[in-house]
């Protein structure tokens, strides 16, 4: 059955991942190809302009299958060599294409997101969460650590001490302590979640796609390049925004006062 389900609402795609039965699971055998596959087309349609990922249920998404490692099945059986290429060749593809997705990602937390789907989740540009969110990288409490790169996630997001502590402890933090630490951008109630993550979408989403695409990319270069790099990067793809449609569009609006309309020309 497939993993994630596909919506269109205009420059809006919204990816659900829909194992609601059993908090949404994710690492089974395919999921990689899976999102590889959704990551790949949403990368080539340059009408899609935003992405919104939620989980259907009640949860976000629980992390890994404890049943098929309680039971050594999928991704997670066989010799260590081979529970190590499940990983790469697995675990790993699902996050590199959610990492290398051009557009902005918003996710919207609506349950529990916990270990792997707690670092699934921060790998998403914005988060908002549900009050009914909670938050945990659990691998230490399960005998493993965590084998989805989220020790170079989380402490990204919410600084290393606090990282740490949740890498160490195990604990679980709710809603309202994810805002606090930053881990969040704001907390609302579960029946409005949507209706706020599509409101923040639709804002963005009325901004030039090849800029938007543009200014993410260099966001994430920023997080491991010198300023002067930066600055170079930013010199050259500047000239380039500057001989657009889009330009002329934004600053002619803003001289005749109007909203503005940008084609991705």
């Amino acid at each position: 059955m497939s993993l994630i389900q596909i919506a269109r609402e205009g420059p809006v795609t919204i990816l659900t991942l829909d194992r609601a039965d059993t908090m949404n699971p994710l690492g089974a055998p395919g999921d990689g190809d899976e999102f590889v596959r959704v990551a790949n087309a949403i990368n080539r349609d340059m009408e899609c302009r935003v992405v919104i990922l939620t989980g259907a249920g009640r949860a976000f998404s629980a992390g890994g299958d404890i049943k098929a490692m309680r039971d050594k099945t999928g991704t997670f059986g066989g010799t260590t060599p081979a529970i190590s290429d499940g990983y790469r060749d697995n675990i790993h593809l699902m996050l590199r294409a959610l990492y290398g997705l051009r557009v902005p990602v918003i996710a919207a937390v609506n349950g529990p997101a916990i270990g792997l789907g707690c670092d699934v989740a921060c790998l998403a540009d914005i988060r908002i969460a549900s009050e009914n969110a909670k938050f945990g990288v659990t691998f230490l409490k399960l005998g493993i650590i965590p084998g989805d790169g989220g020790t170079w996630i989380l402490p990204r997001v919410i600084g290393m001490s606090r990282a740490a502590e949740l890498f160490y402890t195990g604990d679980v933090i709710d809603a309202a302590t994810a805002k606090d630490w930053g881990l969040v951008s704001r907390v609302v109630a579960p029946d409005a979640l949507m209706d706020e993550a599509r409101a923040l979408a639709g804002r963005i989403a009325l901004l030039p796609p090849h800029s938007l695409r543009h200014t993410k990319n260099l966001l994430r270069q920023g997080q491991q390049t010198s300023y002067d790099t930066a600055l170079e990067l930013a010199a050259n793809t500047q000239a380039m925004m500057h001989t657009t449609a889009d330009h002329a569009e934004g600053v002619a609006a803003l001289i005749e006062k109007r909203s503005a309309v940008f084609k991705g020309e």
